[in-house]
């Protein structure tokens, strides 16, 4: 990933569903849609494998 590429997160409003990328929030953190305060970050779909000993 070179310094020009930003990592893009992903969250879902909690209000309406609407999913926003980290690149479309303002300063702070509402939906741009709802004006609803509380986002949550969705997970990426990677499942991680843990070797047990």
């Amino acid at each position: 990933m070179s310094k020009n590429e930003k990592l893009v997160l992903l969250y879902q409003c909690l209000k309406c569903g609407a999913i926003v990328k980290s690149s479309e929030l303002e300063l702070g953190i509402r939906c741009p849609y709802c004006r609803y305060r509380v986002l949550k970050k969705i997970r990426p779909p990677i499942v991680k494998h843990v070797k047990a000993r």
